[in-house]
């Protein structure tokens, strides 16, 4: 009777991990495709469009990373709410979060349209590529505000395990981006021909679209913002936004080490020509091939386990972490096989260019055998997350690039002048790195009998 309770139990939390993975990894494939659209798009202008986009693209990354970690830190005040049914904290914390998120990107995104020649300048790159950035970037700031919207509208609904919609909400955005893209890159549809403003313009369209749909989500009849559509929800309270950026700010500055880091090792990639940058833009692209549909798993880690523990079932919880990682190494292993064996053909879908194939398909076999262990510090990360320590993910990410892969990179490059391969190796090297170590840090915290952010804010 015992056996057959457990086995029941398995099958309704493997069904609860997948009504909202599913929806979760279908969104990040949106994601994923629309990116390789666009990418294939700009790649059939020239290697300069690829680096323009490259480098403005982690500039503007550092800003999806702040916003993406306070998003994080509203999901597990979200989940914990959701699980212990508060709902009045629930909704406190959804409207402080979306308000001041709206009121701090507005700020933000008149930096980076003033100051992108300062912030471009970094990279050190030549005049037409330059020209090119400055161009691309200024325009696209203008869907940061937007983007924000996206981000938060996305992290509470699936805090509270609904990943249906933002997926129906991506779908339509990434449609839309393709569409608009197509007809302002090339001259199509009646539009006038771009080219790579033809892309950035297309983006901010697909982003006002997207964070719309989001606000009348949370703001229509049955939205769990409903009641506040008046003049309660301009009111900011410094003491809950504070307590969710708390949380989430650890987070965020994982995901702005991740950004920060690019940044330098980009501008480190480009010592070896336009073609290794090329090569590495679109081998990121490839990449997600794995980490988007695997990431899913992460999201289901921090809402499941932030929810058992709200509802302090400790069991339950285990439980979800060892089936999330189930899923997650089944897709992951899915993936291997298409970065491992087939990486000239993925390539070849995002640029015409043969050199840039060439060198590009070795990074991407190199990734490929990572994958693995990249992945499962994702779901373990997770876990963390959900149970509330949200520094732990953030000192591994800062461990595994300022101690092995920015300093080691530095020294490969400027010291001993070898080649960029030897550059990608090392970033396999701290993918595992992290890995050990985020195995290590969760086997010495009982995220089980752990505190919750509610209790704690």
């Amino acid at each position: 009777m015992k056996d057959t309770h457990l086995n029941a139990n398995k099958k309704e939390v493997r069904r609860k991990i997948y009504s909202m993975i599913l929806p979760i990894t279908m969104e990040n494939i949106l994601v994923m495709v629309a990116g390789f659209v666009s990418m294939g798009m700009l790649g059939r202008i020239d290697t300069l469009a690829i680096g323009a986009f490259g480098l403005s693209d982690r500039l503007t990354k550092i800003i999806w990373a702040l916003f993406k970690g306070v998003t994080m830190g509203a999901s597990v005040f979200v989940a914990q709410a959701y699980g212990s049914q508060n709902h009045s904290r629930l909704k406190k914390v959804i409207q402080q979060t979306l308000l001041s998120s709206i009121i701090l990107v507005i700020l933000l995104q008149q930096f980076v349209f003033w100051k992108a020649p300062m912030l471009l300048g970094i990279y050190n790159p030549d005049p037409n590529l330059m020209h090119d950035s400055i161009a691309y970037l200024r325009i696209v700031s203008w869907g940061l505000p937007f983007l924000a919207i996206m981000l938060v509208v996305a992290g509470v609904l699936q805090g509270m395990g609904n990943a249906r919609t933002p997926m129906l909400i991506a779908l339509i955005m990434n449609i839309t981006n393709i569409i608009f893209g197509y007809g302002f890159i090339f001259g199509n549809f009646g539009l006038p021909k771009l080219g790579l403003k033809g892309a950035a313009i297309a983006t901010i369209i697909s982003q006002v679209t997207a964070a719309m749909l989001g606000i009348y989500v949370l703001f229509n009849k049955k939205g769990v913002l409903s009641t506040l559509l008046n003049k309660r929800f301009f009111k900011l309270d410094i003491k809950e936004v504070l307590s969710i950026y708390k949380v989430g700010m650890p987070s965020a500055l994982e995901s702005i080490f991740w950004q920060v880091s690019s940044i330098i090792l980009t501008k480190i990639i480009m010592t070896f020509g336009n073609t290794a940058l090329a090569a590495y833009q679109v081998g990121l692209q490839a990449e997600s091939i794995s980490y988007m549909p695997a990431a899913g798993f992460s999201i289901a880690a921090t809402a499941f386990i932030g929810q058992a523990l709200g509802a302090r079932k400790e069991k339950l919880g285990r439980t979800y972490l060892k089936e999330t990682i189930k899923g997650s190494m089944i897709i992951t292993s899915l993936s291997v096989i298409l970065l491992v064996g087939f990486p000239h053909i993925i390539l070849g879908l995002l640029t015409n260019q043969a050199d840039v194939i060439k060198l590009g398909s070795i990074y991407l076999v190199l990734m490929g055998i990572v994958q693995i262990p990249q992945n499962l510090s994702g779901v373990l990360n997770g876990a963390l997350r959900g149970a509330g320590h949200t520094r732990v993910p953030m000192f591994v990410a800062g461990a595994g690039l300022w101690i092995v892969r920015i300093p080691i990179s530095l020294i490969l490059t400027y010291w001993l002048h070898m080649d960029i391969v030897a550059i990608w190796v090392v970033m396999c090297f701290d993918l595992v790195f992290r890995f050990v170590l985020s195995l290590i840090l969760y086997k010495t915290k009982n995220i089980y009998k752990t505190e919750l952010v509610l209790e704690k804010n």
